[in-house]
């Protein structure tokens, strides 16, 4: 397995959550997914950057510091969706391979179920 590196974790999509600050001013950024990963700013503009900025130092000190970096859930989500659906195909690809060979030929296997596996 390779080692994941910093420029890895930036291109994930971790959940940003913005708000503004009624007793600042200002708006505040956090990546709960990143506990403790929280920035602020005056402006919209600004407050992009420093997201940026402390996503980036997060993750940096998480790496040097040898903390496990959970990939956001909506990566695993779908990792987990594409690997089901290369499951599913091959399992059709074998019924159909076996239905072939008994003699039944592939126009009449049919998908089935979770339930029916």
């Amino acid at each position: 397995m390779t080692e994941k590196t910093i420029d890895y974790y930036m291109t994930l999509p971790y959940k940003l959550e913005i708000v503004s600050d009624p007793d600042e001013g200002g708006y505040v950024a956090s990546f709960p997914e990143l506990p403790g990963c929280i920035t602020s700013a005056e402006t919209m503009e600004d407050l992009k950057r420093n997201a940026i900025d402390a996503k980036r130092a997060w993750l940096e000190a998480a790496l040097q510091d040898g903390i496990e970096i959970r990939e956001p859930q909506s990566t695993t989500q779908s990792r987990l969706s594409e690997e089901r659906s290369l499951f599913d195909d091959i399992v059709t690809g074998l019924k159909e391979a076996i239905a072939y060979e008994n003699g039944v030929g592939p126009a009449r296997v049919q998908k089935r179920s979770d339930n029916e596996l």
